[in-house]
Protein backbone atom coordinates (compact mmCIF):
# COMPACT_ATOMS: atom_id res chain seq x y z
CA UNK A 1 0.00 0.00 0.00
CA UNK A 2 2.94 2.34 0.89
CA UNK A 3 4.73 1.77 -2.11
CA UNK A 4 1.26 2.47 -4.31
CA UNK A 5 0.93 6.07 -2.48
CA UNK A 6 4.75 6.80 -3.27
CA UNK A 7 3.90 5.58 -6.89
CA UNK A 8 0.86 7.83 -7.00
CA UNK A 9 2.53 10.73 -5.21
CA UNK A 10 5.77 10.57 -7.69
CA UNK A 11 3.48 10.24 -10.91
CA UNK A 12 1.87 13.28 -10.19
CA UNK A 13 4.91 15.29 -9.31
CA UNK A 14 6.37 14.53 -12.46
CA UNK A 15 3.01 15.87 -14.26
CA UNK A 16 2.95 18.75 -12.22
CA UNK A 17 6.56 19.53 -13.20
CA UNK A 18 5.84 18.97 -17.24
CA UNK A 19 3.32 21.89 -17.14
CA UNK A 20 4.80 24.27 -14.53
CA UNK A 21 4.67 27.23 -17.08
CA UNK A 22 1.92 26.04 -19.65
CA UNK A 23 -1.69 25.55 -18.21
CA UNK A 24 -3.36 22.03 -19.07
CA UNK A 25 -5.44 22.64 -22.27
CA UNK A 26 -8.44 20.53 -23.76
CA UNK A 27 -6.94 20.91 -27.41
CA UNK A 28 -10.92 19.50 -28.22
CA UNK A 29 -13.43 22.22 -29.40
CA UNK A 30 -15.95 23.16 -27.06
CA UNK A 31 -19.67 23.14 -27.74
CA UNK A 32 -21.70 26.60 -26.36
CA UNK A 33 -23.96 25.26 -23.55
CA UNK A 34 -27.11 26.24 -25.14
CA UNK A 35 -30.40 26.04 -23.06
CA UNK A 36 -34.02 24.44 -23.60
CA UNK A 37 -37.11 23.70 -25.94
CA UNK A 38 -40.32 23.18 -24.75
CA UNK A 39 -43.55 23.06 -25.68
CA UNK A 40 -46.82 21.15 -25.99
CA UNK A 41 -48.14 19.44 -29.13
CA UNK A 42 -52.34 19.49 -28.57
CA UNK A 43 -55.11 19.21 -31.30
CA UNK A 44 -57.78 21.62 -31.92
CA UNK A 45 -59.30 20.67 -28.80
CA UNK A 46 -56.47 22.15 -26.11
CA UNK A 47 -57.81 19.19 -23.72
CA UNK A 48 -56.71 16.81 -26.27
CA UNK A 49 -52.38 15.82 -25.81
CA UNK A 50 -50.78 14.13 -28.86
CA UNK A 51 -48.56 11.45 -27.12
CA UNK A 52 -45.67 9.52 -28.53
CA UNK A 53 -44.74 12.13 -31.72
CA UNK A 54 -41.47 12.90 -32.26
CA UNK A 55 -40.80 16.47 -32.30
CA UNK A 56 -37.78 18.01 -33.86
CA UNK A 57 -35.26 21.17 -33.55
CA UNK A 58 -33.22 22.07 -36.29
CA UNK A 59 -30.53 24.24 -36.46
CA UNK A 60 -31.55 26.57 -38.95
CA UNK A 61 -27.38 27.67 -40.21
CA UNK A 62 -25.89 23.96 -40.07
CA UNK A 63 -29.03 21.61 -40.17
CA UNK A 64 -28.04 19.88 -36.86
CA UNK A 65 -30.70 17.90 -35.76
CA UNK A 66 -32.34 17.58 -31.82
CA UNK A 67 -35.16 15.02 -30.98
CA UNK A 68 -37.43 14.24 -28.37
CA UNK A 69 -40.99 12.29 -28.32
CA UNK A 70 -44.03 14.17 -27.01
CA UNK A 71 -44.96 12.63 -23.01
CA UNK A 72 -48.75 11.37 -22.04
CA UNK A 73 -49.60 15.59 -21.69
CA UNK A 74 -48.33 16.15 -25.62
CA UNK A 75 -45.17 17.73 -23.66
CA UNK A 76 -41.47 17.53 -24.57
CA UNK A 77 -38.57 19.17 -23.77
CA UNK A 78 -35.69 19.34 -25.95
CA UNK A 79 -31.90 20.11 -25.01
CA UNK A 80 -29.97 22.07 -27.80
CA UNK A 81 -26.83 24.08 -27.76
CA UNK A 82 -26.96 27.80 -29.19
CA UNK A 83 -28.72 28.89 -32.30
CA UNK A 84 -31.74 29.61 -34.04
CA UNK A 85 -34.39 26.58 -34.49
CA UNK A 86 -37.00 25.63 -36.31
CA UNK A 87 -39.18 22.95 -34.84
CA UNK A 88 -40.92 20.46 -36.37
CA UNK A 89 -43.27 17.36 -35.37
CA UNK A 90 -44.22 14.61 -37.13
CA UNK A 91 -47.60 14.39 -38.21
CA UNK A 92 -49.54 11.65 -39.69
CA UNK A 93 -51.90 11.24 -43.16
CA UNK A 94 -54.44 14.02 -43.14
CA UNK A 95 -52.85 16.03 -40.62
CA UNK A 96 -52.01 19.53 -40.91
CA UNK A 97 -50.89 22.28 -38.31
CA UNK A 98 -52.99 24.60 -37.47
CA UNK A 99 -50.10 26.43 -34.96
CA UNK A 100 -46.13 26.16 -35.31
CA UNK A 101 -43.98 28.21 -33.60
CA UNK A 102 -41.89 30.85 -35.30
CA UNK A 103 -38.14 29.78 -35.38
CA UNK A 104 -36.51 29.64 -31.70
CA UNK A 105 -33.47 31.61 -30.77
CA UNK A 106 -31.52 30.18 -27.87
CA UNK A 107 -28.67 31.46 -26.23
CA UNK A 108 -26.57 30.67 -23.16
CA UNK A 109 -28.97 28.87 -20.40
CA UNK A 110 -31.91 30.07 -22.22
CA UNK A 111 -35.42 28.30 -21.38
CA UNK A 112 -37.54 28.81 -24.61
CA UNK A 113 -41.02 27.33 -23.44
CA UNK A 114 -44.56 28.18 -25.25
CA UNK A 115 -43.29 26.75 -28.27
CA UNK A 116 -46.81 24.77 -28.78
CA UNK A 117 -48.01 22.67 -31.81
CA UNK A 118 -51.58 22.53 -32.69
CA UNK A 119 -52.62 19.81 -35.16
CA UNK A 120 -55.43 19.66 -36.87
CA UNK A 121 -56.90 16.70 -39.07
CA UNK A 122 -58.40 17.16 -43.11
Amino acid sequence: MRAHVLWLTSALLITTACHVDRPIVDPRPQASVGGTIAGIVTTADPKVAVPGRKVTAVEIKSGSRFDATTGANGGYTIKVPEGTYRIDVELRASETYAKRPEPTKITNGDTDSGRDFVITVK
